[in-house]
């Protein structure tokens, strides 16, 4: 099912501010809230499709890519989606201040719960020809990351149970202090520095990771491209970054596109150019000739009389449009070659033909003039 619209889902115009995105947020947040649905499903999916939208509407640089490409220039088209641990992690600055929401499932404001730990992002680049780009393309990617420690589930403890509740927090995973000022007593809560605000200390490490939780590997990462993307763009794999030290969630894998260029064909956006160069016999006389597509060669017929400048255009051979329905087409610009070296006879031929009535300048009108051809050029 096709994504909705970010600003329609926070009910905001595409130029609301950071302020104006906060508070709509702010308003979805506390509307779907599961402590405030409890059990609502339905709820539940808007509250994570809101995070969802502003994670990406208040990221300025990650708003511009959405703006110009859609959701799969954002990184929607991997279909993650954003899960409770993400949220409470993200935005816990909006949650800590929503009254006596922020309890659901553990997952208060930053004082009343264990800290969750966050793998780092990735990036690779992607190097796509023309035609990868034109049909969309299946990507296998090998990637060197960290991963979760599967002899210890990811704890860092051996055998995965070799740890106890942190003596200095309790298992809180924070600790409160109380100091007096001339204001009078003022209380703080700060991440627990003995267990890193974890709420538990490991008693033995596992030997194979040595207690981080995580191992150094190559993993094969398979991920869709979807056609008409084009350089610089950047896509994303939700979950699909390093592994956190001992649990916690997965950081992102951001893919780079880079574009190979293609021998014959340039790329205008969707459109793509060609350019022909024809004798002048051949502009004279016409003369069948094949032209590079994506796709392969096709036969194009040049008419007779066909003169420099001129722009043919094959409907429907360019590039699709990122995330849309259109497609662009294939300009072919005319251009004639004029030898300079000729032979003495070629050079009797090319006087008589002077002399005729056909060949003497004339001034072109109409559609054929110069500053017509020049517009239709830039079509």
């Amino acid at each position: 099912m096709a994504k909705r619209d970010y600003y329609e889902i926070l009910e905001v115009s595409k130029n609301a501010s950071a302020e104006e995105l906060k508070k709509a947020y702010r308003q979805k947040a506390i509307q779907y809230h599961p402590d405030k649905n409890p059990g609502d499903k339905g709820a539940e999916e808007k509250f994570k499709e809101a995070a969802e939208a502003y994670e990406i509407l208040s990221n300025p640089e990650k708003r511009q890519r959405y703006d110009r490409f859609g959701h799969a220039g954002a990184g929607g088209f991997s279909g993650g989606g954003m899960s409770m641990d993400d949220i409470f992690s993200h935005f816990g600055d909006i949650f800590g201040n929503l009254g006596n929401f922020g309890r659901f499932g553990g997952f208060g404001s930053s004082s009343q719960r264990q800290r969750v730990a966050r793998g780092s992002n990735l990036r690779v680049k992607v190097k796509l020809n023309l035609q990868e780009i034109s049909t969309g393309v299946e990507k296998k990617l090998k990637v060197k990351k960290y991963v979760s420690c599967h002899h210890c589930r990811g704890t860092g403890a051996a055998n995965g149970n070799a740890y106890s509740v942190c003596p200095t927090c309790k298992g809180s995973g924070h600790v409160t202090r109380i100091a007096n000022t001339i204001l009078g007593q003022m209380q703080t809560s700060t991440p627990c520095p003995t267990c890193e605000g974890e709420g538990k200390t490991i008693t033995q490490k596992c030997s194979h990771c040595t207690g981080e939780g995580v191992l150094r590997t190559e993993e094969v990462i398979s991920v869709k491209i979807p056609a008409g993307v084009e350089e610089g763009m950047q896509l994303s794999v939700s979950g699909k970054g390093n592994a956190a030290r001992r649990g916690g969630i997965n950081g992102d894998l951001f893919i780079a596109i880079e574009e190979e260029k293609h021998p014959e064909l340039i790329r205008d956006s969707i459109d793509l150019i060609y350019l022909l160069t024809l004798s002048v016999p051949d502009a004279i006389l016409g003369s069948p000739v094949e032209i590079p597509t994506v796709e392969g060669k096709v036969k194009v017929k040049i008419e007779p009389g066909t003169q420099p400048g001129k722009i043919l255009r094959l409907k429907g051979k360019g590039l699709p449009e990122v995330n849309g329905y259109n497609r662009g087409d294939l300009l072919v610009r005319i251009n004639i070659y004029i030898p300079k070296d000729i032979s003495k006879e070629e050079v009797k031929t090319i006087e008589k033909l002077r002399e005729s009535e056909a060949f003497k300048a004339k001034e072109i009108s109409g559609e054929q003039s110069f500053f017509s051809r020049m517009r239709n050029m830039f079509d």
